[in-house]
């Protein structure tokens, strides 16, 4: 957290391009399988979460708080009757996702495709130590952080589309795996799964900040995701383990 993703139709400016596949099928098209139900969970605090700086697309290792709340989201999944847990490729990712795997005995599984934007210049730096540097670079990022990104930073649309691309394939390949629909565990990041859930339910990407507040550490959203029709419901945020 793949195929090609489909080319995107224009949108406006701060939201991410819908996929054509957001059209419903043609009739004489196979039926798909109907819908899978995916967990979207934050990994654990990390040191520099503790001291508030952006970690994004660096490495950092869990902290002793943050094992404990891996821990509590691998008692979580052994009750969550799971078809797969799947995680971003950040070691605190996978760290976390470990208590999990052991928990319900299902294979590793990675999706580059769920990594976390890079923050550029406020990677491993507090917006207090970035705004000293750059007071007009940070104003703007927190008027539209999806269409002002910090300097060097990913361009968070093109992020919410590599996400949502990533959480389809997900769904695609565990919609058949029980009756009703596969459900998957999927241990991601803060700001990629808010950007990738403003995409999916239709908010523009520059309010990520405001309607979706940050995800805490190993909490579980539940996402709905219907291949009929390549729509997705979002039924919880935010939920402690």
């Amino acid at each position: 957290m793949p195929q090609p993703p489909h080319p995107p139709h224009p949108s406006r400016p701060g939201q991410a391009p819908q996929d054509t596949a957001d059209a419903p099928a043609a009739a004489d098209a196979p039926a798909a399988a109907s819908a899978a139900t995916l967990f979207l969970a934050r990994h654990g605090e990390t040191v520099w979460h503790a001291e508030n700086r952006y970690t994004g697309s660096s490495d950092i290792a869990l902290t002793p708080r943050g094992e404990e709340q891996a821990a509590a989201l691998g008692v979580w999944a052994a009750a969550a009757e799971l078809d797969a847990v799947v995680s971003s490729p950040l070691s605190r990712a996978r760290r976390t996702a470990a208590p999990a795997l052991r928990a319900t005995d299902l294979p590793e599984i990675v999706e580059d495709g769920l990594r976390e934007v890079d923050f550029g210049i406020g990677e491993g730096r507090t917006l207090a130590e970035v705004r000293a540097d750059h007071p007009e670079a940070v104003e703007e990022f927190l008027r539209n952080p999806a269409t002002r990104p910090l300097p060097g930073a990913d361009d968070p649309v093109a992020a919410a589309v590599r996400g949502a691309q990533a959480l389809w394939e997900v769904a695609e390949r565990y919609a058949e795996a029980r009756e009703g629909g596969g459900r998957v565990l999927v241990v991601a990041h803060n700001t990629l799964c808010r950007l990738v859930l403003c995409h999916l339910v239709g908010i523009p990407l520059d309010e990520y900040r405001r309607v979706l507040p940050g995800l805490r550490n190993c909490a579980v959203t539940e996402v709905r995701m219907r291949l009929t029709d390549r729509r997705a419901a979002l039924l919880s945020y935010n939920v402690p383990t």
